[in-house]
């Protein structure tokens, strides 16, 4: 059958309602921004990677995709992007073969050139990963120039179950979206998520982008109960405390992200609630620049 063809049957199979057409993700049209509007570069990045821990595992694949946007969320052009394998200092293990299809044999001999993603990356306005939380940690210890970059989260940053998700998984939310694409290899990750931040959220009805990017200028407080008494734990989890146990330079104590507005109010319930007394908790600002990383 020709592609005419089969136009012609997914919509009439689509039109019966007992069926739902799921469509290859294919590229996406470039679109002329109308003049005088405001274009920024966004940078989606993608690694593949040994394992989870970003101080002792490692990157065995980069992938990075630039694309245009404007400051209203709309998605405008894909550019080329940039795709490298990288060997580790130790073999695969087969569980992350299974998961990833990368073996030995593909990373055999490749480098990833830390010079070269830098000046790759540098022109990026924003760079953004489904779950900045892990990729981050990971790209900053490869190059600095990730430490320099406001980072968003297509993961977190999108009330995806707010529109009506049932998961905020990548192949999940694509699968919803109505296409399917090669899953886990990291260009091909990166396509998709663009794909999603450039569609339109179905109760809302602004882009995926649009929602991000107002979830990145947020400036919010994180502000630290450490040494707070064992008893009162209950009570810092039940407003909303989480407990960072994590190694590394942060405190190991119960923590809480407030928007600016609300911190002098938080302060102040720790210091009648948990501390009972006056004390100076110690508070980090969050923003675009330091959300997602874990760097002291």
């Amino acid at each position: 059958m020709t592609s005419d063809q089969l136009e012609t049957l997914a919509q009439t199979l689509t039109a019966t309602g007992d069926y739902r057409i799921i469509r290859r993700l294919k590229p996406r049209p470039r679109t002329i921004p109308p003049p005088g509007t405001p274009v920024r570069l966004g940078l989606l990045v993608d690694v593949e990677t040994t394992g989870l821990d970003p101080q002792r595992d490692e990157i065995i694949e980069l992938a990075m995709t630039p694309f245009t946007y404007g400051l209203d969320g709309t998605v405008f052009s894909v550019e080329e992007g940039f795709q490298g394998l990288r060997q580790p200092s130790e073999p695969i293990s087969p569980e992350i073969t299974a998961i990833t299809g990368i073996t030995n044999e593909m990373v055999a001999g490749q480098v990833i050139d830390p010079a070269e993603v830098a000046r790759f990356a540098a022109p990026a306005s924003l760079v953004i990963a489904h779950n900045s939380a892990f990729d981050r940690c990971f790209l900053e210890r490869f190059s600095d120039v990730f430490s320099t970059k406001p980072w968003a989260c297509s993961l977190s940053q999108i009330d995806w179950a707010a529109e009506g998700f049932e998961g905020a998984k990548l192949a999940y939310l694509a699968q919803a979206a109505g296409f399917f694409y090669d899953r886990h290899r990291a260009a091909h990750d990166c396509l998709a998520t663009i794909e999603l931040l450039a569609m339109r959220l179905p109760r809302s009805d602004v882009t995926s982008l649009s929602q991000l990017l107002d979830g990145a200028r947020t400036v919010t407080m994180r502000i630290w109960a450490e040494n707070s008494p064992f008893d009162l734990k209950d009570i810092l989890k039940a407003g909303g405390y989480r407990w960072n146990g994590d190694p590394g330079p942060r405190p190991r104590a119960w923590y809480i992200d407030v928007p600016e507005a609300q911190h002098e109010a938080e302060v102040q319930f720790l210091r009648t609630e948990i501390y009972r007394r006056t004390v100076d908790p110690l508070v980090h600002k969050i923003d675009a620049y330091n959300r997602f990383s874990n760097r002291p």
